[in-house]
């Protein structure tokens, strides 16, 4: 759900939302309201965090994070399902509760309905890439695939559709290796 509103709303009107257990993001100043993620969607997001966290368990280079307030600017505010932030930009993220740099991966997991795949792979990408992030990983539950999306001259650009043995590999995460069914429960 959407909300067109003018005069366009800024990070500093997120502080006013209510704590009820919605997500409330800002698109170029526009609200978006999304419910709890579900029970198939939590999971894949669980697994995500194991594998990725085992690896960092071993090759310490960062942090992965569990929907963190991400401030691009002051008309773009979002909370992806998870990031990761190398060591090298743990320092610049921001010392405050939100980060204000792009991560290096940002995680969103699709929510069933047209409306959140479209926000996922078009609105999100737009914003994410114009913003920086050097990696967008969309997972898709329902199809059980993994897009991954690279920085490539100010854009995201589809750089793999990864499903069952496929292996995920990112410069992000060096060493990082492991087939994209895991993600999955597979």
């Amino acid at each position: 759900m959407s909300a067109k509103i003018e005069p366009l709303l800024t990070v500093s009107d997120l502080d006013l939302t209510p704590d009820d257990g919605n997500r409330y993001e800002l698109f170029e100043g526009e609200l978006f309201v999304s419910c709890a993620p579900g029970l198939s969607h939590q999971r894949v997001l669980t697994n995500f965090i194991m594998v990725i966290g085992a690896y960092l368990d071993k090759n310490p280079i960062g942090e992965i994070l569990l929907t963190p307030g991400v401030d691009f600017d002051e008309y773009n505010g979002v909370i992806p399902d998870a990031v990761f932030i190398s060591n090298q930009q743990i320092s610049n993220v921001g010392t405050g509760e939100r980060i204000n740099e792009a991560p290096e991966i940002v995680i969103e997991i699709v929510s069933p309905g047209k409306e959140n795949a479209q926000r996922d792979r078009v609105m999100k990408r737009q914003v994410y890439g114009r913003h920086g992030v050097k990696e967008y990983w969309i997972v898709d539950p329902e199809t059980q695939s993994l897009e991954i999306y690279r920085f490539e001259k100010r854009t995201l650009k589809l750089a793999a559709t990864l499903k069952d043995e496929d292996e995920v590999i990112s410069p992000a995460l060096p060493g990082f290796s492991c087939k994209a069914g895991k993600f999955f429960g597979k």
